[in-house]
């Protein structure tokens, strides 16, 4: 797949199209951040934003810049963004507007939820423990508590999106960790 026909099918919802785009540039956005923030905590988190913010917005891009470009600004955005709340003090938190939120479907099974399923629990649960805390616990409310992204959302605090961002992420993660064991 191309990245023009991934960004086509991306618009309608197709969920192979957007693991396309996140493996594609995540080491792009990611390294970017880390090169900002100089703390890989938060270039994850931000690269995590990012993704979630592109995919909500992904009509909106135009095709006559390079989609590369398109996440770097979004991102760039996103991490000033973050330093002007933290400059500001504690009494003038503003609320995300939640909303709004792009579905991401995630009905049909991906490979790396083949290879998941393949594991016995007990290999399962020791590759599981490899992953970065956050990704331990989304892995844990999607699969072993069985709750719903909004759900996920509601317990994690967190915009629906970045779950979703979070747990392709941490499914990719486990994927490679198991095919590795």
């Amino acid at each position: 797949m191309e990245v023009k026909e991934a960004i086509n099918k991306a618009k309608n919802n197709n969920q192979i199209a957007f693991n396309f785009l996140l493996d594609t540039y995540w080491n792009d956005v990611y390294t970017f951040q880390l090169k900002r923030t100089m703390n890989e905590n938060d270039a994850e988190d931000i690269t995590i934003q990012t993704f979630s913010k592109a995919f909500d917005k992904i009509d909106t891009y135009n095709d006559d810049y390079k989609f590369k470009t398109w996440l770097i600004t979004i991102s760039k955005n996103i991490h000033i963004d973050l330093v002007r709340k933290q400059k500001k003090t504690i009494n003038n938190t503003s609320k995300d507007n939640e909303d709004h939120y792009f579905d991401i479907i995630d009905n049909s099974p991906t490979p790396e939820d083949k290879i998941i399923t393949e594991q016995n629990l007990a290999n399962l649960l020791r590759d599981i423990k490899k992953l970065k805390p956050h990704y331990q616990e989304v892995i844990n409310l999607r699969y072993f508590r069985e709750l719903s992204y909004k759900e996920i959302s509601e317990e994690l605090n967190e915009p629906i999106n970045n779950v979703k961002v979070k747990l392709l992420r941490a499914k990719k993660l486990l994927a490679a960790i198991i095919t590795k064991s």
